[in-house]
């Protein structure tokens, strides 16, 4: 399991954030490339080297043509994410992002979502930062986020509102029951950009994790202060991690009077809110009419927060929930070379052995597009690869 960690030991922007997964790995190249399906022009992403108080790292300047609206609504927002060519997964946790700030705004204005108005939230800048963040995660094939407590600054910040105090009042209620310090410098060292992000990803607050840790990246922010304006972003795995062991939650709701097409969106939110699994399966319920029964794994945390998303998307009347022991293999994020380019592997272990390496659907589809050939010709070149690399023929997937 690839464990993400944030240190926000100096806070964390949209730009931090972005710098610091570029500097753990992230290919600069494939972000600008996939940045590109949202469709938008007028802008830039400047990434360079940087220091703080000694730290080198990554820097990244987003770049917006002043000809450009300085603010969107979430309807705006959602329909333009909607209409990318980005990933599934990357639109939905994107998307998820800016709802947790229009719920965050309108809590604190006494209005809905969809009311408000938006202004740096809805910004182009904030816009590459967030969808920036969601193209990472994926790339880097990461599956738990962990974050440390978050240090928030103080003083005062100037935003399209006025004056305001920092954390700004959308800062503390987009981080409201997570860790955070404050005071340690003198301006504002989370930003809403920031809180969002951390608020939609985390899925653990830990001050001290147990981590074997793999790659480290500096992010390198644009303030100067008594501590580095530095966001520290670890990746590794747990220590002796061999077989997963834990207690989930299975919620489950029967359907029969739902619109088909409806699914492929509440399967988005499902995930978005951070759902293990979730399936559909067709069932015959009273009077033999057809229906289907829409299942979900997830953690018992966040049974109640899931059970929400079924009530206001589906039409079912009630929510099933029951619990469930959870083992699954350790797994390793493999990166093999093609003669059609780079796909990513997920390679599945038991008692220290390989069990099989699953290469990824997008990247293979992806490379299928681009070369111009059948799709199995990507999987067998992947399965080479993993040959090259010291798997055993018997590990590998059965390939179509």
């Amino acid at each position: 399991m690839n464990i993400l960690y944030y240190d926000c030991f100096a806070g964390i922007s949209g730009d931090m954030h972005l710098a610091a997964l570029l500097d753990l790995g992230l290919d600069y190249d494939e972000l600008v490339l996939e940045l590109a399906g949202l469709g938008l022009d007028g802008y830039g992403v400047q990434a360079s080297r940087a220091t703080r108080q000694g730290i080198a790292g990554t820097q990244v300047r987003v770049v917006v043509d002043p000809k450009q609206p300085g603010h969107r609504n979430l309807r705006q927002i959602e329909a333009l994410i909607g209409a990318s060519s980005l990933k599934g997964r990357v639109q939905a946790r994107a998307v998820a992002v800016f709802r947790r700030m229009a719920q965050a705004e309108a809590h604190i204005h006494d209005t809905s979502p969809d009311q408000i108005h938006f202004h740096e939230i809805g910004a182009l800048e904030a816009i590459v930062d967030i969808v920036s963040g969601a193209i990472a995660l994926e790339r880097l094939n990461v599956d738990r986020v962990l974050c440390s407590p978050v240090e928030l600054g103080g003083g005062v910040t100037h935003c399209a509102h006025g004056v305001l105090p920092a954390p700004t009042p959308a800062t503390l209620e987009l981080l409201k029951g997570a860790p955070v310090k404050l005071g340690a410098v003198p301006f504002e060292a989370t930003t809403p950009t920031g809180a969002a992000l951390l608020a939609t990803f985390v899925d653990e607050f830990v001050a001290h994790p147990a981590l074997r840790v793999q790659r480290i990246g500096y992010g390198i922010g644009h303030r100067d202060g008594s501590i580095p304006n530095v966001l520290r972003v670890l990746l590794g795995e747990a220590p002796g991690e061999e077989d997963e062991q834990g207690e989930l939650c299975v919620l489950e709701c029967n359907i029969d009077d739902m619109n088909p097409e409806c699914y492929d969106h509440v399967l988005e939110r499902l995930f978005a809110a951070g759902a293990h699994d979730a399936w559909l399966t067709p069932v015959l319920m009273r009077k033999n009419r057809p229906g289907t029964l829409l299942g979900v794994l997830c953690t018992p945390m966040l049974a109640l927060a899931l059970t929400d998303v079924l009530l206001i998307e589906t039409t079912t009347l009630g929510v099933r929930q029951h619990a469930a022991t959870h083992a699954a293999p350790k797994r390793e994020a493999w990166r093999v070379a093609t003669r059609y380019g780079e796909v990513a592997v997920k390679v599945a272990y038991h008692q220290g052995r390989p069990l099989h390496g699953k290469p990824e659907y997008e990247d293979c589809k992806r490379l299928a597009l681009e070369n111009g050939v059948p799709i199995h010709r990507i999987y067998e070149a992947a399965r080479t690869a993993l040959a090259a690399r010291g798997l055993p023929p018997e590990a590998a997937e059965r390939l179509p």
